[in-house]
């Protein structure tokens, strides 16, 4: 049997990861996105892409964006076109992001790119890309974790964990998530 050592938090250290923007942005953002993303009150989606083009994202035509969404730092993220993002989803985005036309966040999903690694004593940060091709149905209260692409049309049900890559057109669901049936659209 090994040597079991203890979780020593003040040796955790991040300094390898740059997200991308000065602290000065990055400030901004923050503020941007508590008064217009996390405000339940401000229901207008056109403000809310004008001000993530305005700090780099990507975003396409015809987005909607619902109230209260939390989206990390807009510059790591690229949205297609005709893409719905619904109440209360939170684009954790420590690394790129990338929604393709026609996708759907429910509400309440969680895009997960950072976690930590439990068998390092201080508990280091890791990032993966998160993408989701055409097509992609995130049910509500639904978690796809770092590292994870969600291929063309697949739908993660409600209340599931997409652990690793969903197939094209594979309906996945449970935690972690496993493929149930085929997507047909008639």
């Amino acid at each position: 049997m090994s040597e079991r050592k203890p979780v020593n938090l003040r040796t955790f250290n991040n300094d390898w990861y740059q997200p991308g923007a000065g602290i000065l942005v990055r400030t901004l953002w923050y503020l941007v996105n508590v008064l217009f993303f996390l405000n339940p009150f401000n229901p207008i989606s056109s403000i809310k892409i004008l001000m993530l083009r305005l700090f780099g994202a990507k975003i396409g035509q015809r987005v909607n964006i619902k109230p209260s969404v939390n989206i990390k730092y807009p510059w790591l993220l690229e949205v297609g076109d005709d893409v719905w993002i619904g109440e209360n989803v939170w684009i954790d985005n420590l690394a790129k992001v990338s929604l393709g036309n026609n996708t759907c966040l429910s509400q309440g999903s969680l895009l997960l790119t950072g976690n930590h690694n439990f068998s390092l004593p201080g508990f280091d940060l890791m990032v993966g890309e998160i993408m989701l091709e055409e097509g992609v149905w995130i049910g509500a209260k639904s978690v796809v974790c770092p590292g994870v692409r969600c291929h063309s049309h697949a739908v993660l049900a409600v209340g599931s964990v997409a652990t690793h890559d969903l197939e094209p057109y594979g309906i996945y669901q449970g935690n972690p998530a496993q493929k149930v049936r085929e997507r047909v659209i008639k």
